[in-house]
């Protein structure tokens, strides 16, 4: 029976390779790696790569992740996803929780808060980060990223366009993206 491991990153910057190590450094033969690049919040049938997995891993074959919420974005999600390997009686391998058989009561029952948990510290962290964000503009800050063009460079794109200059000289002539000068002539 093989073995398949799952890793998930939430951005192009990050690699899933330290979990494939952790993995591997647990005395584990991967035979099947599988990773996906994509925001936790996606579930995890909708994820390209753990969709895959699924439709290749064999009944009573194992599946090894480093952390819970690889299988899931929410307490309710990593739950079906544990139902669904379970029913094809595939072994589910979670580094974080040690030998924990998840199809047995216990393991149930401890995989139900540990996905609680889960959800509600990324519930927390989206609230602070809104309420920095909210703070940040109380105190007159200003978000996101900072314009390429000054106030000064913003008028003379207006009246240049307005003169009949096209977006691609613009664009040449200020050393940014056409879309930026779009942004300038025809702001939302």
């Amino acid at each position: 029976m093989a073995t398949f491991a799952y890793g998930r990153v939430s951005t192009k910057e990050q690699t899933a390779d330290n979990q494939r190590l952790e993995i591997e450094g647990a005395g584990h033969q991967v035979d099947y790696w599988f990773s996906d690049t994509i925001s936790g919040k996606t579930s995890a049938t909708q994820r390209p790569q753990f969709a895959a997995l699924l439709a290749q891993i064999r009944n009573g074959e194992t599946l090894v992740v480093s952390k819970l919420d690889r299988l899931g974005r929410d307490a309710q999600d990593v739950g079906a996803t544990v139902k669904l390997l379970a029913a094809r009686k595939i072994s589910v391998i979670v580094l974080q929780l040690g030998k924990l058989d998840l199809a047995s009561a216990a393991g149930k029952m401890m995989l139900t808060m540990l996905a609680a948990v889960a959800e509600m510290e990324r519930d927390l962290l989206v609230e602070r980060t809104q309420s920095g964000l909210a703070r940040a503009k109380s105190e007159g800050k200003t978000l996101g990223r900072p314009s390429k063009t000054t106030a000064e460079q913003r008028a003379e794109i207006v009246a240049k366009y307005e003169q009949g200059e096209s977006v691609s000289a613009l664009a040449r002539m200020y050393e940014i993206s056409r879309a930026n000068i779009l942004g300038v002539v025809k702001p939302a």
